[in-house]
């Protein structure tokens, strides 16, 4: 499957945007994953410890691969070249009978996405396991999207505010990670009330967003760019130190069903596309703002069913 391209390639200095994958798998230890990375990329791996390693590409930068636990993490760190080490060593190769594998990418040109289909491939032939695979796992594939401009955001927002029930049916997403915390969706009240604004000020936006999800756990989590923008006003409403600051759209929705054969990073990625589409188009960004500001209905919002109808013909006609 061929990664769509969106309108806005590069950002407003001129370079083309760049977009960084994190995808949270089961089925294989830290040693297997860091070995399937270097048969995907000629990488050289520069630090490491029990529960994380990384690894540099001349070209594309640093691949990082972890135990997705902090605890572990930070143990594993303070362990490493002490006698401790092979207790460590030991749990950690323990814990990812439980806790999941992440591979960070690092982020690359948003027009050369495909050189990461390789290593997917790679690592489901090694017998990497998804969302699918167990009732508990409620693993994700994040993707990092640089935005174009600061100007650019509120438009964003908007269109995800309006996409975003769709875009949960478009995803397929897992049962295990709809009943997640992980992934919650912005409130309807808040949706309303971008729809309602006309080209507001960052300031306004960030005070806006921060006073309505004031928390990591958004399906697009706009903290790190927020913290990249602001961190002074991030940090006086969020007390949370996972929370980096990064020029990007944190879109947090997709499963990550490596499991699956049919399954790409492009499907995921072009569904991410339909929000840089609407974003883009002013006229239906309008015209769906109005009409979903017009189906509100006193203490019941708007029906949810009614609407994913709406966009569902709206996207048929693009």
């Amino acid at each position: 499957m061929l990664y769509q391209q969106p309108q806005q390639l590069k950002t407003t200095q001129g370079k083309t945007r760049l977009v960084g994958f994190e995808l949270e798998f089961a089925g294989l230890d830290l040693q297997q994953t860091i070995d399937v990375l270097k048969q995907s990329f000629q990488l050289d791996e520069s630090s490491s410890h029990a529960a994380m390693a990384e690894l540099h590409h001349s070209d594309l930068g640093t691949f990082r691969v972890e135990i997705d636990w902090s605890y572990l993490q930070r143990h594993a760190a303070e362990a490493k070249d002490t006698d401790m080490e092979a207790l460590w060593n030991s749990i950690s190769n323990a814990a990812t009978t439980v806790v999941p594998i992440e591979i960070v990418c690092p982020p690359i040109a948003i027009d050369t996405l495909d050189i990461l289909d390789g290593l997917v491939n790679n690592l489901r032939e090694a017998g990497a396991k998804g969302t699918r695979e167990s009732m508990l796992a409620a693993y994700g594939t994040h993707i990092n999207v640089e935005y174009p401009s600061t100007d650019s955001v509120h438009a964003y927002l908007q269109a995800f505010g309006l996409l975003q029930w769709w875009l949960v049916e478009a995803h397929h997403v897992n049962n295990t990670r709809k009943l997640s915390p992980y992934i919650d969706l912005y409130p309807e009240d808040y949706v309303r009330r971008i729809l309602k604004q006309s080209e507001p000020d960052i300031n306004q936006v960030i005070d806006d967003y921060l006073a309505a999800n004031p928390s990591r756990n958004r399906a697009l989590d706009m903290l790190p760019a927020f913290m990249d923008l602001d961190e002074q006003r991030v940090r006086a409403a969020i007390d949370d130190e996972k929370v980096n600051a990064r020029p990007t759209f944190h879109y947090r929705l997709p499963d990550c069903r490596i499991a699956d054969a049919k399954w790409s990073l492009a499907k995921e990625w072009n569904l991410w596309c339909v929000v840089e589409r609407l974003a883009n188009d002013a006229e239906s960004l309008d015209e769906l703002a109005e009409q979903f500001l017009d189906a509100h209905r006193p203490l019941l919002g708007v029906n949810r069913t009614d609407w994913v109808k709406v966009i569902q013909a709206w996207h048929d006609r693009l």
